[in-house]
């Protein structure tokens, strides 16, 4: 019977895992890519000078930006995937005091991770905006 469960839970947490690689497979190799990529050396030679650098690093579409965008949103997903998984736990616990102990901390640290990963969000989006002068 565990050895079910923990199959459904792994198949459950696989989805969205199968759902971004068939949605990366699909990109293929553009005229306009290689042209954005010409274009993108171009800028990185223009920034070893000094030219427009802080614009690239922290604007609006910087790499500072996009960087911290993607870690703070991959920081939210895991939680929410922990909090389903403690859910899960909780529900399958069948009344075992540790069972359940153990569900009801993965829920409250996926729920403070949740706040931090917002917390976050906020903080480094209002820096980005309102302290870095381009």
């Amino acid at each position: 019977m565990k050895i079910t469960i923990k199959s459904m839970l792994v198949g459950i947490l696989m989805i969205p895992v199968l759902a971004l690689g068939l949605n990366m497979s699909n990109l293929a190799v553009q005229p306009t890519a290689v042209a954005a990529a010409q274009d993108s050396i171009v800028q990185g030679a223009n920034d070893a000078k000094g030219k427009d650098q802080s614009t690239n690093l922290f604007g609006t579409g910087g790499i500072f930006t996009t960087i911290t965008n993607l870690a703070l949103y991959l920081i939210g997903a895991v939680s929410v995937l922990m909090l389903i998984y403690g859910g899960i736990r909780y529900t399958i616990s069948g009344g075992d005091s540790n069972a359940v102990t153990g569900a009801k901390n993965t829920i409250l640290y996926a729920i403070v991770g949740i706040v931090i990963a917002l917390l976050a969000y906020a903080i480094v989006n209002f820096v980005l905006t309102n302290l870095i002068t381009t």
